[in-house]
């Protein structure tokens, strides 16, 4: 049953990196951390907030990595999205393992293993409250999952885009390499773009800031964050158009 608190949004969109589903491993997908992320997810829907999903590959392939290793990049590109596709069906089978119900998307037709992405079937399953997650980025090589969770937070109508990094938000440096970096609380997309804070790269932040869409950065390993950002709580770095 829904929980009896007012979320802040109807409809949001989540963006993982592959490599948040890594754990401690060096490779692959840890099976305690895709549960905690799917319980996580399991909770918003418990506020009657529908939940989309775009996961990375990294963990597995990245295209840009791999082209720069030498490799074709359109091959390259191409073996990353089906990363994406693998990460998304370990995120469905760890959500329906835990009682709610999934859906892959894929931008690429592979029949076999998830439906194709359309976009009214898409609204349709997180209408029903289905977890929604989008797989194979935008089906084109040169454009990174982060341009694929604009298009498609954009398509389904989604109120927020959530990125999920291993920092509380967005700083002036790598906090990790510079204890002295400070946090933003608030953004505009014009300053991300021009101070090159690299969150998400610029064609997912024009996308944004053209469509008036919020991006909200916070840390998916605060566990319970994902929950506060949708019950209204100030989270991580919002980024607006002011």
């Amino acid at each position: 049953m829904p929980d009896t608190k007012t979320p802040r949004y109807r409809r949001i969109l989540v963006k993982l990196s592959g490599e948040a589903l890594l754990g401690q491993a060096d490779y692959g997908v840890d099976p305690d951390v895709l549960k905690r992320i799917a319980g996580e997810i399991i909770d918003v829907l418990s506020r009657g907030t529908e939940v989309a999903v775009v996961i990375g590959g990294g963990n597995i392939f990245r295209g840009a990595g791999l082209a720069r290793a030498g490799m074709d990049r359109v091959t390259a590109d191409h073996m990353g999205m089906l990363a994406t596709v693998m990460n998304g069906l370990a995120m469905q089978d760890a959500i329906e393992g835990l009682g709610a119900h999934a859906r892959v998307m894929s931008a690429l037709r592979i029949n076999e293993v998830c439906e194709d992405y359309i976009r009214r079937r898409a609204i349709r399953h997180l209408e029903k409250g289905r977890v929604v997650v989008f797989a194979a980025g935008t089906g084109n090589p040169f454009f990174t999952t982060d341009t694929a969770a604009s298009l498609r937070a954009i398509e389904v109508g989604a109120e927020v885009l959530l990125k999920a990094t291993k920092v509380n938000g967005i700083y002036t440096d790598d906090p990790l390499k510079n204890p002295s970096a400070k946090r933003y609380d608030r953004l505009t997309f014009d300053q991300v773009l021009t101070d090159r804070l690299n969150v998400m790269d610029a064609t997912s932040i024009v996308m944004c800031r053209d469509n008036n869409l919020p991006l909200q950065v916070f840390n998916l390993h605060n566990a319970g964050d994902l929950l506060r950002i949708v019950d209204g709580e100030d989270v991580g770095t919002v980024v607006s158009n002011g």
